[in-house]
């Protein structure tokens, strides 16, 4: 059965927003799985995302402390519909991530990540798809706050979708 997946990073509330967009909400209630990929900041977020998702995926990340830190783990995996997925907040440096994520995660079929807050999506060469989101609200020298959402569908990732969300009032 195909899921519907969004995925969401550095979130970083209530610092840099106050809640999440209004179109980030929606397609947190219509995804199947949500994938988060670390710096909540509060752990109001993870609460109303437990509460309001059918199912979440979440890792800490290095802003994250207390109480985030004892309910989240630092490395998630999950099968999504036959995708071998792991979920982490940082992968180092741009330079080399393909073949550094394909050496640590050899046994996944999809890394998402965060940290950054720059969207990213390539494949290493063993077929190894690396997604990071970016960030919904706070887009730091992006030009747009953004999010992503994906179908994983009888093993094959598909319809992968890069959301760049309007600037914020």
């Amino acid at each position: 059965m195909a899921l519907a997946l969004t995925l969401i990073a550095d979130t970083h509330l209530p610092r840099r927003a106050r809640d999440l967009p209004a179109e980030v909400w929606a397609a947190v209630e219509g995804a199947d799985v949500v994938l988060h990929a670390g710096d909540w900041v509060d752990v109001a977020l993870l609460d109303a995302l437990e509460e309001r998702s059918r199912r979440l995926v979440g890792v800490v990340g290095n802003n994250d402390h207390g109480e985030l830190r004892d309910r989240l783990p630092e490395v998630a995996r999950v099968d999504l519909d036959g995708v071998a997925t792991a979920v982490v907040h940082e992968t180092g440096a741009a330079a080399g991530r393909e073949a550094r994520c394909a050496a640590a995660f050899p046994d996944v079929d999809l890394l998402v990540f965060g940290h950054s807050h720059i969207p990213w999506d390539t494949t290493a060469p063993g077929g190894l798809r690396l997604l990071n989101p970016g960030s919904p609200t706070d887009r730091r020298r992006q030009p747009h706050c953004t999010y992503l959402t994906a179908v994983a569908d009888a093993g094959r990732l598909r319809d992968v979708v890069l959301h760049r969300l309007p600037p914020r009032r």
